[in-house]
C-alpha cells in the first residue's frame, strides 16, 4: 500500500510541476525541478509518467527542440513559437488557430483530423539583442 501511495505522490508531483510552468520543460528539466522535494524520484519515473500522461491526453508533446522532447500541460488548441537561438518555447495565446484549417486539411487529405499544432520558429527578442550586441 505504501509503495502505491509513493507512486501516486510522485505522479501527482510530475503533473503538478508541468502544470505550474509555462516553460515547456523536458523530462530532464522536470526531474531536476522535483529532485529537492522528491529526492527518491528517478528520471525513469518521470519519463514513464510523462508517457502515461500523453496517452491519457493530460499533456502533449511539442516534439524535439534541439534534440530534446518538450512537454506542455496546456492541451487546448494554441500556437507556439520556438526560438532557434536559445530553444525557448513560448505560447502565443493572442493568435487563434483558424478553424477552417482543420476542415480544409480533412477535405484535402480525406483523413479524420483530430487535432492541430501550429508552431512558428525564429529568433526571440533576447537572442536578437544578443546577436546585435555581438555585432557591435
Amino acid at each position: 500500500m505504501e509503495a502505491s501511495r509513493k507512486q501516486f505522490r510522485k505522479r501527482n508531483a510530475i503533473l503538478s510541476c508541468l502544470r505550474c510552468t509555462r516553460a515547456h520543460p523536458s523530462a530532464e528539466e522536470i526531474y531536476r525541478m522535483l529532485q529537492a522535494e522528491h529526492p527518491d524520484i528517478s528520471l525513469a519515473t518521470v519519463y514513464r509518467n510523462l508517457s502515461l500522461f500523453k496517452r491519457q491526453g493530460l499533456i502533449r508533446s511539442l516534439g524535439a527542440v534541439d534534440g530534446v522532447e518538450r512537454f506542455d500541460a496546456d492541451t487546448s488548441p494554441h500556437v507556439h513559437f520556438i526560438c532557434t537561438g536559445c530553444g525557448a518555447v513560448l505560447d502565443l495565446p493572442e493568435l487563434a488557430l483558424p478553424q477552417s484549417l482543420e476542415a480544409e486539411a480533412q477535405q484535402f487529405s480525406g483523413c479524420h483530423i483530430t487535432g492541430c499544432q501550429l508552431t512558428f520558429s525564429g529568433v526571440c527578442p533576447s537572442c536578437q539583442q544578443n546577436h546585435q550586441e555581438e555585432l557591435s
